[in-house]
């Protein structure tokens, strides 16, 4: 048994969890590799999830090779009504007053977990501390006076960590589901087929931002207002959304909503359905309260609907939120499995205590949210896929000598398969263009600083080598440029072995004979340009480990070699 927190620093509130949690167990379907339960009900409806659900006796099925862990056995829970996100939207900067109170929440959580001999924490805060200018001050006041370690994550791990939620509580294996998570900053909107997130997006559209802009007061909303809510969504929305049923092609089985105001929907305006594992809401219903909430004022849906005073204020945007993409969408229903971001962090906080790391699982999921975003830049995916098989083969050989971390080689996967991603904007300095494309885009299982190192070393595969008169390298530690250099230097080689992007080297292997590092190559007869190009962009790796490389089974040049390397 492990006892585990998770605290959730939000724009709208900051939360403590603390369960206990069992080793976990792996379903017999898991293991057997069963399909799911099939689809009975006409058109996909989240009535035919939850049937499929009640097949299953109310246990949703895992994925295969997914932990499935028992209930959480609930040791603590708190919540503080701390906003966080009070003028962030509106100044970017966190107010004084609000951060001496996130503070002292976070003060009497470190009491508590302390208290109870929690054996492991995460504490994450989101949107509001994203954006703000001086969240800083926050996350350092936070280690020094209350001992929490406090992490600021991106919109994509936020996303992430409610899939991972979802997929505990509920069977997605041959569905294709939306996620739309509402928080006081943001809504994450994640399409998932099965266990794989096909598309990720952070919208700049929450609760208590819409509350700044349009709805301060807490009087009665008018129809303009009501309207201006509707149009802003609308706007926010619409790009990402259309991203999104592309990327969802033969259309989308369910909707999942997750978030505080989501869960007072549930109660408010519920299906007449019974689900085993989770609840829904109607939209037309949901459309029909907003009308009764809209007329009235804040103080009155306290009354009226027993809100809290930080719930009646934002429970119409997140209605307006929902409805918009649902309808989108193109869903009546609305399937709200009571789960969340602390539930995701409490799932990672587990599977990391229980279950032996998996780096093959981890590279999968980062290998496919790269290989997205090549799409998205119409990359040579072939190409890619050929540089990171050398890259991979490369590592592994050179495992000795380069002194790298297996989370490293799954970073350099990254590098190999996009470094040509650039070509998108120009062939000419496209690896300059890589590192922009990459350092700025939202990569599903990579850290902000991991997404950076991944960036440089792309950045790095042709041209001048890692310089300190290079802004992007020099703003890294001396223990990240160490990293760059030596991935960027197998990257070199391993691009060189496919110079004219045509599969002309099949296979490679590497092994060391004193100074010198022997490339076994399989394939065409005729390459004498990739023993070229491998002798011109071997000079990073020469300098890294002393070694000088060779084909084992050399090659005549026939012509002399082009001008400039690729």
């Amino acid at each position: 048994m492990a006892r585990l927190a998770a605290i959730d620093i939000g724009s709208n509130a900051i939360r403590l969890r603390i369960v206990d949690v069992d080793a976990p167990e792996l379903d017999a379907g898991a293991e057997s590799g069963a399909d799911p339960a099939p689809l009975s009900a006409p058109e996909g409806t989240i009535a035919a999830v939850a049937e499929a659900l009640a097949q299953d006796g109310g246990a949703p099925a895992s994925l295969p090779g997914t932990p499935r862990f028992r209930p959480f056995r609930e040791v603590c829970a708190e919540r503080v009504p701390v906003r966080l996100g009070h003028d962030v939207f509106t100044r970017g900067r966190i107010e004084p007053s609000m951060i001496a109170q996130a503070a002292d929440a976070l003060r009497r959580f470190r009491t508590t977990m302390d208290a109870v001999k929690v054996d492991r924490y995460r504490a994450v805060a989101t949107s509001a501390c994203r954006e703000a200018k001086n969240s800083d001050v926050f996350v350092e006041r936070a280690a020094r006076e209350a001992g929490v370690h406090v992490e600021v994550i991106e919109g994509v791990e936020e996303a992430r960590l409610v899939q991972v939620a979802v997929r505990q509580r509920l069977n997605l294996a041959g569905r294709t589901a939306v996620l739309i998570d509402i928080g006081g900053g943001s809504t994450e909107l994640t399409l998932l087929r099965g266990d794989t997130a096909l598309y990720s997006r952070s919208l700049p559209v929450g609760t208590v931002r819409m509350i700044e802009a349009f709805l301060e007061g807490g009087g009665r909303i008018d129809h303009v207002r009501e309207q201006l809510l509707d149009e802003y969504v609308q706007r926010v929305a619409h790009e990402p959304l259309r991203e999104l049923l592309e990327a969802a092609e033969g259309g989308v089985d369910l909707v999942v909503a997750t978030g505080g105001n989501i869960e007072t929907l549930a109660d408010l305006c519920p299906m007449p359905l019974a689900f085993p594992e989770s609840r829904a809401i109607e939209l037309r219903g949901m459309n029909k309260l907003v009308d009764v909430l809209c007329a009235l004022t804040n103080e009155e849906r306290s009354q009226r609907f027993g809100l809290r005073p930080d719930r009646a204020d934002t429970i119409v945007p997140a209605a307006k939120i929902l409805s918009a993409l649902s309808a989108a969408l193109g869903r009546p229903d609305i399937l709200a499995p009571g789960v969340g971001l602390k539930e995701g962090v409490l799932v990672d906080l587990a599977t990391e205590h229980f279950v032996p790391r998996d780096f093959s699982v981890e590279a999968r999921s980062v290998t496919d949210a790269c290989i997205r975003l090549g799409r998205r830049y119409h990359f040579d995916e072939a190409h890619g896929r050929q540089v990171a098989r050398f890259a991979g083969r490369l590592f592994d050989d050179l495992v000795r000598l380069h002194g790298l971390e297996p989370r490293d080689r799954i970073l350099l996967l990254a590098s190999a398969l996009l470094h040509d991603v650039g070509d998108f904007v120009r062939y000419e300095g496209h690896h300059k263009h890589s590192y922009y494309i990459i350092a700025n885009s939202d990569l599903m299982g990579l850290t902000p600083e991991e997404r950076e190192l991944v960036a440089n070393v792309a950045r790095y595969h042709r041209k001048s080598p890692p310089s300190l008169d290079h802004e992007n390298f020099r703003a890294l530690s001396r223990e990240q440029r160490a990293k760059v250099k030596m991935m960027a230097s197998v990257l070199r080689l391993a691009d060189a072995l496919d110079r004219e992007h045509r599969s002309v080297v099949s296979s490679v292997g590497a092994r060391i004979d004193g100074s010198t590092l022997w490339l076994d190559v399989e394939g065409a007869e005729e390459r004498a340009l990739e023993e070229w190009t491998v002798r011109a962009k071997s000079g990073m790796l020469r300098e890294a480990l002393g070694l000088e490389v060779k084909f084992a089974d050399p090659v005549v040049l026939r012509s002399a070699p082009p001008p400039s390397v690729r």
